[in-house]
């Protein structure tokens, strides 16, 4: 397991992860990049309520990829059928 340091926003942390560092990184980075949206689009908001903004925008894009992940699984096996069904009646007119 890494022991890794990130820092987010302004605040530095010690974080154990089986993942590269460099994934952690990008990990942060992305979560930084979300407060700075949450600071510049609100004012005067507190730490607490502007980290609870970014995990639900974090917690959207989430739900967003799953279901984008999904419809494009359900085209695939959408496109995989016909293309059985094309094989197979070649197969069988010939």
């Amino acid at each position: 397991m890494n022991s890794i340091k990130v820092k987010i926003f302004d605040y530095e942390y010690k974080l154990k992860s089986d993942e590269s560092e460099e994934y952690v990184q990008k990990i942060a980075q992305y979560v930084n990049e979300k407060l700075e949206e949450i600071k510049e689009s609100t004012e005067g908001l507190s730490e607490k309520k502007m980290a609870i903004l970014v995990a639900l925008h974090i917690a959207s894009d989430y739900f967003k990829a799953i279901k984008e992940r999904d419809q494009v699984r359900d085209r695939v096996k959408e496109r995989a059928s016909d293309l059985i069904e094309r094989i197979d009646s070649v197969m069988t007119a010939g």
